[in-house]
């Protein structure tokens, strides 16, 4: 008897692993291709002016340093918020539902909160946040736009992270005499803990990517708060991220500008990445350990 190893491969199995590895060699090939193309055209802007300096038209210089602290204070304010908000929910869908219409309808929202343009997010931030409630156009705005748009994303990573614990876990702290909270606080959190660092990181990375919902909420300032107290207040005020900056430099055809900015948030991106990769891993070390 033949092994299934050595059997003769027909003509359409042969077509068929070629397709694969041609796709997987495209999607290599374009990734290095935009990552070069990119570089090429930004590298040359990219320096310490360009990243430390705000734009000025008596200086006659060019800088993203207003637009990179607005970008953290849109990723700060939005964590903050989104986090223990969209763990919270995951544990109450997973560990203290029961299964039934409500908990269907709450995923089937969440699913449906997920897949939204984000530029209806703006419109909506853009109304509630910023006429109802009188915040404007200001960093708080775009922070509270953005948390509703991450918030589907930190809580299915947080629910799904929460199901791959297995169920023994849960049953033997039971069995030991130990709360249900106390067992989801010192067993179950810990063990889910790298999907639930993924789900945050990605969650960063959606928001320093963003730029429709933050136009119509955030604004495009860049100018950088010049006394302590002005740092405080400039969640109140107008603050365009890089990713709005670069979108209004293509709006001016200031492409050398614009690719410079490209660069800067590839690398950041680049960085969440390799973050989310390691922490992943050491999370897991630890909940073996």
């Amino acid at each position: 008897m033949h092994s299934i190893y050595n059997r003769k491969k027909k003509p359409y199995d042969v077509i068929l692993s070629a397709l694969i590895y041609l796709s997987a060699a495209f999607a290599v090939i374009l990734l290095i291709g935009i990552l070069f193309y990119v570089f090429f055209k930004g590298i040359g802007v990219i320096g310490w002016k360009f990243l430390t300096t705000q734009p000025s038209a008596i200086a006659g210089t060019f800088g993203i340093a207003g637009n990179i602290v607005n970008t953290l204070y849109v990723v700060i304010i939005t964590i903050l918020i989104a986090t223990p908000v969209g763990i919270g929910s995951a544990i109450y869908l997973n560990e203290y539902a029961k299964p039934g219409r409500l908990v269907s309808l709450i995923e089937f929202t969440t699913e449906t909160l997920s897949g939204i343009p984000s530029i209806i997010f703006g419109l909506f931030g853009m109304i509630f946040f910023g006429r109802i409630c009188r915040l404007g156009y200001s960093i708080l705005t775009g922070g509270l736009t953005m948390t509703l748009m991450v918030l589907p994303l930190i809580t299915r990573n947080t629910e799904e992270a929460l199901k791959s614990v297995p169920e023994s876990y849960r049953t033997g702290a039971l069995g030991m005499g130990t709360t249900k909270w106390h067992m989801i606080r010192t067993i179950l959190l810990p063990s889910a803990m790298p999907g639930i660092i993924t789900g945050i990181i990605l969650a960063i990375g959606r928001i320093v990517g963003e730029s429709a919902a933050l136009m119509f909420t955030a604004g495009s300032g860049y100018l950088l708060p010049k006394t302590a107290a002005g740092f405080l207040q400039k969640i109140l005020q107008p603050g365009g991220t890089m990713t709005v900056q670069l979108y209004l430099c293509m709006s001016k055809a200031q492409y050398d500008e614009a690719f410079g900015i490209a660069s800067v948030l590839l690398v950041i991106v680049f960085m969440i990445n390799l973050i989310t990769k390691y922490l992943s891993k050491r999370f897991d070390v630890n909940s073996i350990s």
